[in-house]
C-alpha cells in the first residue's frame, strides 16, 4: 500500500507541475482571467491533496483499513475536483457540450476529500 501511495502522489505532483506551468504559459492566451483562477485552484488542491497522499504514506505501514479509505478518497478527490476544474476552465476551448453538465462533479470530489481527511484523523487518533 505505501508503495502504490507514493505512486499516485508522485503522478499527481508530476502532472500538477505540468499543469500549473500550462495553465500559466499556454493557457493565458486562450481562456479569459475567471477561467485561468478555476484552472489554478484545480491545480493548488492537486497539490495540496499529493502532500496529503505523502504524509498519508508514513501511515501505510500499519496496514489501516482507515488509510486505505483516506487513499481512495484523496485520490478519487483529485479526480474528480481538480479534473472537473480543469475541464469547466477549458470549456470554451474544448467546446464539449458535456462539460457544462460536470458543474455538480466538483462538490462531490471536495466531499471525498473532507472524507478523506477524517479518515487521516481517526487513523492518527487510533494510532499507538
Amino acid at each position: 500500500m505505501n508503495k502504490r501511495i507514493i505512486l499516485t502522489a508522485s503522478f499527481f505532483g508530476f502532472v500538477a507541475v505540468l499543469l500549473g506551468a500550462f495553465g500559466a504559459h499556454g493557457l493565458k492566451a486562450l481562456i479569459d482571467g475567471p477561467a485561468l483562477e478555476i484552472w489554478q485552484k484545480g491545480v493548488d488542491y492537486q497539490f495540496y491533496h499529493t502532500f496529503a497522499l505523502l504524509y498519508l504514506s508514513t501511515f501505510a505501514r500499519y496496514r489501516n483499513k482507515l488509510i486505505n479509505i483516506a487513499y481512495f478518497c484523496f485520490t478519487f478527490g483529485v479526480i474528480l475536483f481538480s479534473g472537473s476544474l480543469y475541464l469547466l476552465a477549458t470549456r470554451s476551448i474544448l467546446k464539449l457540450d458535456f462539460v457544462n453538465l460536470i458543474g455538480p462533479v466538483t462538490p462531490i470530489g471536495g466531499l471525498l476529500f473532507v472524507l478523506g481527511w477524517v479518515m487521516l484523523f481517526f487513523a492518527a487518533f487510533k494510532d499507538k
